[in-house]
């Protein structure tokens, strides 16, 4: 079991190495990584790991993403404390804790039921009030929510799902990595103007497909 000490170490090690050397200059970003506690959010083999640079395996054959990936997602969102986000993929709620110290709600949706569960109860433990989980196809996105000023998706489409138009204000943003499966993916920055998406490319990642009820 790593020690506190080893765990402080290792997380101002990705503060310094992994983000702000690679440009993530967004204080409030690097504020919200600093007070999540990764180490809460891997499985418990996997806790010395924490704060590697590289996404982690979790249940499902699911997996956490790397912390510049979270970090660097976050910034892109350009989020105001005042403003509500909706996370496609919940996964072990890792993300949603971060976002949740940039926004003023965080709305996470999750299609693995017992992952979902686990998240949410690790959220709650960990006193993450300003977020609601939900179980569900995230391709549909969360209709009774909306609208978001924001959309992450933390997994990769072949196309942006159609439905998040509609649930997106008028300057919001969506975050999503496009590709197929495999071979990486671009990372998307579409910003609604006058009930239209403006796209901007940020770069190759690579992501788990997003799964979408048939």
């Amino acid at each position: 079991m790593p020690s506190e000490n080893s765990l402080a170490d290792a997380k101002q090690q990705m503060l310094d190495q992994h983000l702000r050397a690679r440009g993530i200059t967004e204080e409030r970003v690097l504020d919200a990584m600093r007070r999540v506690p990764r180490e809460e959010f891997v499985p418990a083999a996997l806790r010395e790991r924490a704060y590697d640079d590289r996404a982690l395996p979790v249940e499902f054959e699911q997996t956490i993403s790397q912390p510049y990936t979270v970090a660097f997602m976050a910034q892109a969102a350009g989020l105001q404390t005042h403003e509500r986000v909706l996370e496609i993929g919940t996964g072990t709620g890792y993300g949603a804790a971060v976002l949740s110290h940039l926004a003023s709600k965080v709305c996470t949706i999750e299609r693995w039921p017992d992952l979902r569960k686990s998240a949410t109860e690790r959220l709650e433990r960990l006193g993450f009030r300003n977020v609601v989980t939900k179980f569900g196809d995230g391709s549909h996105g969360w209709m009774e929510q909306s609208p978001f000023d924001v959309i992450v998706v933390t997994a990769a489409a072949e196309r942006l799902p159609a439905a998040f138009l509609d649930q997106l204000t008028e300057g919001g943003r969506i975050i999503i990595p496009i590709g197929k499966p495999g071979v990486g993916q671009t990372m998307i920055r579409f910003t609604r103007r006058i009930g239209k998406l403006r796209e901007e490319n940020l770069g190759m990642f690579s992501f788990v497909p997003l799964v979408c009820d048939s």
